[in-house]
């Protein structure tokens, strides 16, 4: 019975509801760190970004090449090594900023989906057990943000609450 007040099951479903919205801020965070990190890192570390040499980015593609699930990706990186590190960099710093931001945050997630699903099929597709691989484990972390975006403390929240706003939509 109501009586023009809120039921005993409605105050606990608008805390589940503010739950829901809330809960993939800790793994935005922690996504948008750990690329912006990993791009940040990429860029400064002086053998990454090299042909060669012992931590460059074409002596890790050559040492996984015959042990990845698509050797043709890794050649198609083997091509220009360097150039695939700062496209690989590059990516990981926009995925980083965008995710944090909550900027294109779908967008944001899918492209470090796809950088997670690359990197597990070529780097750690080897990893016994599976596992043991951290790629495998970023892509299935992604996928929720592919799916919800950032509905709360973001750029892309704050735009729809502006266009909600100017159409006279209030909720």
């Amino acid at each position: 019975m109501t009586h023009g007040m809120l039921t005993d099951v409605e105050p606990r479903r608008g805390w589940r509801d503010t739950a829901g919205r809330w809960a993939l801020v800790p793994l935005r965070v922690f996504l948008g760190v750990t690329f912006l990190y990993a791009g940040l890192d990429k860029l400064t570390d002086s053998a990454f970004l090299k042909d060669g040499g012992s931590g460059s980015i074409g002596d890790v593609m050559r040492g996984v090449r015959d042990s990845s699930a698509v050797p043709t990706l890794v050649d198609l990186a083997l091509e220009n090594p360097v150039g695939f590190g700062y496209a690989i960099a590059l990516g990981e710093l926009a995925v980083g900023i965008g995710t944090l931001l909550g900027l294109f945050a779908r967008l944001a997630a899918l492209g470090g989906a796809l950088i997670s699903l690359s990197l597990w099929l070529t780097v750690s597709w080897a990893s016994d057990p599976y596992y043991y691989g951290n790629d495998l484990a970023y892509l299935m972390a992604w996928l929720p943000l592919v799916l919800a975006g950032a509905p709360v403390l973001s750029v892309d929240a704050a735009v729809r609450a502006r266009r909600r706003e100017r159409a006279g939509i209030y909720r």
